[in-house]
């Protein structure tokens, strides 16, 4: 398959599979990209949240990615995302939104009663599910040839059942009926599979290929996970409840990365590291901490531990990172000022690694 705004998609290619290997070809993988120097390049397109016209904003998409050089193993690739519940919203849940355009959104609870409301969490079904299909299929047409279609944000597992059921009444849940939640994480880790496999099917990425919102490219199934709710417990519930599932989501998939949001999250990390099936973690200090390139031990340790990193960083700092860190396994993601400071950047790293 060839696409239009990558014309060195096949050369990409070879440079993802020898990532997903663990080799090296010549340099780490890089995702850099800059805008082509066209006088006043359109804006990103409006939010694909499922509530404005889906024709238009691809169409702005199109526009914007037209506008873009794809250096390096940069994929264009469209994220059709309805918020960070839309997981919980394919399983009978509901959504609000700040506006027709905007991607902010959140959950509204519909779990009162475990035993009542969450016997149809095991498969997905509803509005918001036939309508992400729908934007899977219309995008994935109007894509060809130029560029894919990217996984969706996928909050499983307790994630799910927090926005279902509400984060504070989760927590109380959590203590007072134990039980409830045994049952409920067993039903929800049902919708998995499924899930993936209609978006799986309406975007068509068995032909094109697999990328997630963070934007690794993969030949096989691949997803990013995360559990944001992970935070809010501790070990002893998070290896009752949430590490098993997370084996399971990575398991079902070949490759997978992990979005590891937060320091209140880190009391985890030796139980995540544990998990054969995440390939790849991704750390996000979040607000009011130092950014990642000040986590340098902790990069490490994940390396150590025999995961790769994803790090979103400017040229300046992939030179700092690639002075500590190792190559293999390390995704760059980067924005280039112009085209002549990512082709600098992509010979910097040929030359010291």
């Amino acid at each position: 398959m060839n696409l239009a705004y990558k014309p060195d998609f096949d050369e990409a290619k070879r440079y993802w599979r020898a990532y997903w290997a663990g080799e090296i070809i010549d340099r780490p993988c890089v995702c850099i990209r800059a805008l082509r120097d066209t006088g006043n390049p359109p804006g990103l397109p409006r939010a694909l949240n499922g509530l404005g016209d889906v024709s238009a904003a691809l169409s702005e998409y199109d526009a914007w990615a037209s506008q873009v050089h794809w250096l390096g193993e940069a994929i264009p690739f469209v994220n059709l995302n309805f918020g960070p519940d839309q997981f919980a919203a394919w399983l009978g849940g509901d959504l609000r939104h700040s506006s027709l355009d905007e991607q902010t959104s959140w959950a509204v609870p519909v779990v009162e009663d475990w035993d009542a409301d969450a016997r149809e969490i095991d498969r997905p079904h509803g509005v918001w599910w036939q309508r992400m299909l729908d934007f899977m299929r219309r995008a994935a047409g109007y894509a060809e040839g130029k560029f894919v279609i990217g996984v969706p944000d996928i909050h499983s597992n307790m994630d799910a059942l927090a926005a279902l059921r509400g984060p504070q009444d989760l927590c109380v849940d959590l203590l007072d009926v134990p039980e409830k939640i045994d049952a409920a994480m067993k039903t929800v880790r049902r919708a998995f599979a499924p899930v993936f496999e209609g978006i799986e099917k309406a975007g068509n990425f068995a032909r094109t290929g697999y990328i997630g919102w963070l934007p690794f490219y993969c030949e096989e199934r691949f997803a990013v996970l995360q559990c944001d709710f992970a935070c809010m417990v501790g070990p002893e519930h998070f290896r009752r409840w949430i590490l098993p599932a997370l084996e399971e989501e990575s398991s079902y998939l070949d490759r997978c990365v992990y979005h590891y949001d937060g320091p209140g999250a880190l009391v985890h990390l030796k139980d995540v590291l544990s998990i054969s099936g995440i390939d790849v973690i991704q750390w996000v200090p979040g607000d009011g901490n130092p950014p990642p390139i000040e986590w340098m031990d902790l990069l490490l340790e994940i390396q150590k531990a025999g995961k790769g990193l994803y790090l979103g960083a400017s040229p300046e700092e992939v030179k700092i990172y690639h002075h500590t860190l190792r190559p293999e396994g390390v995704l760059y993601d980067v924005w280039a000022s112009s085209l002549k400071e990512a082709e600098d950047l992509l010979a910097w790293l040929k030359a010291h690694t």
